[in-house]
């Protein structure tokens, strides 16, 4: 009978964490602490968190180098945008059905996207898939910019939802980190990873390849397309130069930092781009903007050299935040007290009972009594 599984804090620090700053942010807000650019800024952390972790999905877990995220975003923005038009204009009043409906279409659309860009992937790997997918982001702003009917250049027009947007963002955040995390700790998780690490492999022992490759996708995109309403919800008007390839980058630069594979550090990094990027915005204009593009191009390099670079390796040993924390609270258990659960796998200095290897090499086999061996079989020991 297989026990059951022991509660592990590390897994739900992440929860906790989200639903303890969405409790702060409401009771600041509600003794009138946080301003209204406060507000915003958080909205915008929100739908960063959402992009950085729908991405690294694709890239981080999967794999497969995607830069055409801002492009899911812009259909889900777009097509929750119009439809939540439709829905004021047939007299719907409620602000929070109006979203709901709204995010089901647009996070329904970009999910056709990434369908539609996840076929090409089953062939396309690195650069090639690279460019498809930044070929994708383009034609979709042009496409929406011709489109009279989404307002054309000018963008289309959209009705924001209220100050307290915030809140439903940020459950949307708990809700794609929940999806997220409870995908890679199961078996489709476990597929996921095994193409990232060897395709071949992962096909030799009956991983359908061309079916997680897929999900993927229009997973990532429909967490893309969420996030794309919350921002038609937070900005009128929806215009397609937001969506652009910078912005594409940006999302890429988030994960980057925040570390392949890593929901936590993906959530850590979206929130603190965020927060620079509008620094930056406030504090810089005119020709001095541009030093902000620098600035995202300088971290995606810093970073990308300091997790590759050999001569870096002793480095990132030392500052590897779980030899941190074992520094902190070192364990206490004993190898005695080790359990069973690792099937005799466990390291030979960490398990007392066991042989050492060098004993086995250095023990001479000879009988106790050799007076009753002839002497013709002891000329064997001579």
């Amino acid at each position: 009978m297989q026990g059951k599984r022991k509660f592990k804090l590390k897994h739900f620090i992440s929860y906790i964490v989200l639903f303890a700053a969405l409790i702060l942010f409401i009771v600041l807000d509600s003794v009138g602490v946080l301003r209204r650019s406060s507000l915003l800024l958080i909205t915008q952390m929100s739908y960063s968190i959402i992009l950085a972790v729908s991405l690294n999905l694709i890239v981080g877990f999967l794999g497969e180098l995607s830069l055409g995220h801002a492009g899911f975003m812009c259909v889900g923005a777009y097509i929750g945008g119009f439809v939540a038009n439709i829905l004021y204009d047939a007299g719907m009043s409620s602000a929070i059905l109006v979203f709901i409906i709204s995010a089901i279409a647009g996070a329904l659309s970009a999910s056709v996207a990434g369908l539609i860009i996840g076929l090409p992937a089953l062939r396309l790997k690195g650069d090639y898939l690279a460019i498809v997918t930044l070929a994708f982001g383009e034609i979709v702003r042009t496409i929406f910019k011709n489109l009279d009917v989404f307002g054309g250049a000018m963008g289309i027009t959209t009705r924001k939802y209220g100050s307290d947007l915030f809140v439903v963002a940020m459950i949307l955040v708990i809700f794609t980190v929940f999806v997220a995390r409870n995908l890679i700790r199961s078996k489709h998780g476990r597929a996921i990873r095994a193409i990232r690490d060897n395709e071949i492999a992962a096909r030799s022992v009956g991983v359908n390849v061309t079916y997680y490759k897929l999900m993927v996708f229009v997973i990532g995109a429909f967490f893309a397309g969420i996030a794309g309403v919350i921002y038609a919800h937070n900005t009128t008007p929806v215009n397609q130069s937001f969506f652009s390839f910078n912005y594409s980058i940006e999302i890429l630069v988030m994960v980057v930092l925040g570390g392949m594979g890593s929901i936590n550090g993906s959530i850590i990094a979206a929130a603190a781009l965020t927060f620079v990027n509008v620094q930056l915005t406030t504090q810089l204009s005119g020709d001095m903007a541009a030093i902000k593009n620098l600035i995202y191009a300088l971290i995606l390099i810093v970073v990308v050299m300091f997790n590759n670079a050999p001569a870096l390796a002793g480095v990132r040993e030392k500052v590897r935040l779980g030899r941190l924390i074992d520094r902190l609270f070192p364990s206490r258990r004993k190898p005695s007290e080790t359990d069973n659960s690792d099937n005799g796998t466990a390291a030979w200095d960490k398990i007392p009972t066991k042989i050492e290897m060098d004993a086995l090499l250095s023990t001479d086999i000879i009988p106790e009594n050799t007076a009753d061996i002839s002497e013709k079989d002891g000329d064997l020991y001579d």
